[in-house]
């Protein structure tokens, strides 16, 4: 009965996507939906693609191990980007009137940056959409009975999202985002509900344990590489994640300036506060199938299957329909916004001056591009799966590029005159030069246990800055 509810509910997502694919008309209605949405249809667009996999499955399995410290990076450093976002760059980007942020760099800048940029930025998203895949293919994996193998589970979920992202890009996506976050609301808050009612003490009753066991421990310990490894999280999705198409794509597609600030802001703010929802309703979990957890923390487990499996052994059919509808649906929202998203900078930045694409050939370039970076993520989650990456590791590692490579020349280039293309190229090539030589040494030390007290994310953006500003300031003094 389960899998027919959730076969409905898929089937009711692709037909809503697909009717909005009758709005497009051409390349800026298929990446900006015509720059036309309104506030409420915007603040559903920023928290639905930010709330998927790792909201529901990643976050609350990172929480029940290391407590709130470990989870710094997301939902804070994700929900204070989009914050930054709606503060400081949304209303000065929306009067540019930029089909894509990569447009920005390429007027800021010129070509050349235009360029790197667009390809950090467009690698970045194989890790993002990868745990969407693996998502779905453990959605569709464990309500199958395991009928469903969890690879040809990626494949299904992978093949519905494209369907309709294909052929309706934003529009597509605004609308069964809008569907998909009232889902994503309700079906969370009424599973909640059931766990808060298992307890004598009610909700009050799951917090206080967690509270007893430290799980909110929020800060780091007082020396000097504990906060640098915290400070490297927070900044990883709260700045890494701000040079990002699908998060700029909901500011453009906003139909006025002050709806694209205020939309994002909103979105942002929601975005944090619910995700403790399925904090709450995994560590409810814990208590009440301590067994469950048991099996899954220990080795050869995997935490991110203790909240379904949780849902399928111990509450009603309604609320199962419910959970798994909401789960599906942060997935899917958030898989079809960062589908959409790469696919937009490799048609707009990289492919359309070198192939002289007129808007016809761009619209469909960016329909070829969606389905060829599919392919590509189906590959790279097969393998990241494989290699027992958890969805949290594959979002939280895809920002690192763009946080060395990308973050730096966008700020500088919004609010410093004397940015220049000198100073962009040094920060990139030193932001992300310093980040991976870094990384590489640290996974030469991890075979004896060791790293570098210095995450290598904040030293590759410390990098990045002096690069900007050396490169800019050396530029100008020759020219003057």
């Amino acid at each position: 009965m389960l899998e027919l509810f959730v076969g409905l509910y898929l089937l009711i997502s692709v037909s809503i996507g697909l009717y909005a694919a009758m709005r497009v008309k051409n390349s800026s209605d298929y990446v900006l939906a015509g720059r036309s949405l309104p506030i409420y249809i915007t603040i559903a667009t920023v928290f639905a693609t930010w709330f998927g996999s790792e909201a529901v499955l990643g976050i609350p399995s990172t929480f029940i191990e290391e407590g709130l410290g470990g989870i710094v990076a997301d939902p804070f450093g994700a929900g204070m980007c989009l914050i930054f976002v709606g503060m400081f760059f949304a209303a000065r980007l929306y009067r540019m009137k930029l089909m894509t942020i990569g447009d920005f760099y390429r007027i800021r800048y010129g070509k050349s940056v235009e360029l790197f940029v667009s390809i950090a930025i467009c690698i970045s998203y194989l890790g993002w959409v990868a745990a969407q895949i693996v998502a779905l293919g453990l959605v569709i994996n464990l309500v199958s009975g395991e009928a469903v193998s969890f690879e040809f589970g990626m494949a299904i979920g992978l093949s519905l999202v494209v369907a309709y992202t294909v052929l309706g890009g934003m529009w597509s996506v605004a609308m069964t985002d809008f569907v998909q976050m009232v889902v994503i609301v309700i079906g969370l808050a009424a599973v909640a509900y059931v766990v808060a009612g298992r307890f004598d003490g009610g909700a009050m009753e799951v917090i206080t344990h967690a509270a007893a066991n430290d799980k909110f421990d929020f800060w780091p310990a007082m020396d000097a590489v504990s906060i640098m490894a915290f400070i490297g999280a927070f900044i990883t999705l709260a700045l890494g994640s701000i040079p990002q198409q699908d998060v700029f794509q909901r500011v453009m597609s906003a139909k006025d300036e002050k709806t694209a600030m205020r939309g994002t802001i909103i979105g942002g703010v929601l975005y944090m506060v619910f995700c403790f929802i399925p904090i709450f309703i995994v560590y409810g979990a814990s208590l009440l199938d301590p067994a469950l957890v048991e099996r899954h923390m220990g080795e050869g487990g995997d935490t991110q299957r203790i909240l379904p499996e949780f849902i399928l052994n111990d509450v009603p059919l309604v609320i199962q329909v419910l959970f798994f509808g909401a789960l599906l649906s942060a997935v899917m929202s958030t898989a079809s916004g960062t589908l959409l998203a790469p696919s937009a900078i490799m048609a707009e930045n990289i492919l359309k001056d070198r192939l002289k694409l007129d808007d016809r050939r761009l619209l469909i370039t960016l329909r070829l591009c969606v389905v060829g970076f599919a392919v590509l993520v189906y590959g790279y989650a097969y393998f990241s799966a494989s290699a027992g990456l958890s969805i949290f590791d594959m979002v939280e590692n895809a920002y690192l590029l763009p946080l060395c490579g990308a973050f730096v020349p966008l700020a500088f280039g919004v609010y410093w005159s004397k940015a220049n293309n000198t100073g962009a190229l040094a920060s990139i090539i030193l932001g992300v030069g310093v980040w991976a030589a870094l990384e590489a040494t640290n996974i030469a030390l991890s075979a004896s246990g060791a790293e570098l007290p210095v995450p290598p994310q904040l030293a590759g953006l410390v990098a990045a800055i002096i690069g900007m500003v050396g490169g800019s300031l050396l530029t100008t003094r020759k020219t003057a």
